[in-house]
């Protein structure tokens, strides 16, 4: 079987895979109430970039969940090195294994469109508490695409579905969030900018073919700027 492109993700360690990576996301959570009174899960936590973030700077207690246990070995490592501390668990976003009522936060970065995203989302309605909040970022169409280039996207990213912004506002509000908020933010690339660089923490004696899979997304990715895009969105019950 191929290697698939969130095995490339995991194999060469990519921290900050998302749309707008780190710097995105900090820009994210500063808007939001978070403390050390607060928990916060982070679904497909990759590498633990974010978690780390999270805890160091706001000092909540931050649960980090992915399915790859390559991406959680790569998590735990970096987790040991700070001082606050995360816990990890390995686990599918559509039957997520805690009780009702959990968490204040949840933060999904590019990860519902790689699951059944009904089911992923109306898991994460069951585990916030009253007053929480799902921030996600997610990639949308922002112009039909043929059926053959959304089936060539799909199969090459895994993605189960590919939305339009109004698409996942209606899958959100069906899964129980009354209120979404939508943001378009437009990435500017700063060369400069080394503290936001994506970062790399390879497995050993990685395949030729990962290489191959990174060059064919930055393909995709440039050949369809103006078709793809992505939203920030921000859901309460």
């Amino acid at each position: 079987m191929g290697h698939t492109y969130l095995d490339c993700l995991a194999v060469l360690g990519i921290g900050g895979a998302h749309p707008g990576g780190l710097k995105l996301t900090k820009e994210i959570l500063s808007g939001e109430a978070l403390d050390q009174s607060k928990s916060v899960l982070e679904i497909g936590c990759g590498t633990g970039q974010t978690s780390a973030y999270i805890a160091e700077h706001y000092g909540c207690h931050v649960v980090a969940l992915d399915n790859s246990n390559i991406m959680l070995d790569k998590a735990k490592q970096r987790f040991a090195t700070i001082n606050s501390a995360v816990e990890t668990i390995h686990g599918n976003v559509e039957r997520l294994p805690f009780a009702d009522d959990s968490f204040d936060f949840i933060l999904s970065e590019s990860v519902l469109s790689f699951t059944d995203i009904a089911l992923s989302i109306s898991e994460c309605q069951r585990l916030l508490k009253q007053g929480g909040k799902l921030l996600m970022i997610e990639i949308v169409h922002e112009q039909p695409l043929s059926e053959k280039e959304e089936m060539k996207i799909k199969d090459f990213y895994g993605f189960s579905q590919l939305l339009s912004e109004n698409g996942w506002v209606r899958l959100l509000r069906q899964g129980g969030f009354e209120q979404v908020s939508v943001e378009k933010h437009a990435i500017i690339f700063d060369e400069h900018d080394l503290k936001h660089a994506t970062e790399f923490s390879p497995s050993e004696n990685v395949s030729h073919e990962y290489f191959n899979i990174l060059k064919e997304h930055e393909y995709l990715s440039n050949f369809y700027k103006d078709n793809l895009g992505y939203r920030i969105f921000r859901c309460s019950s």
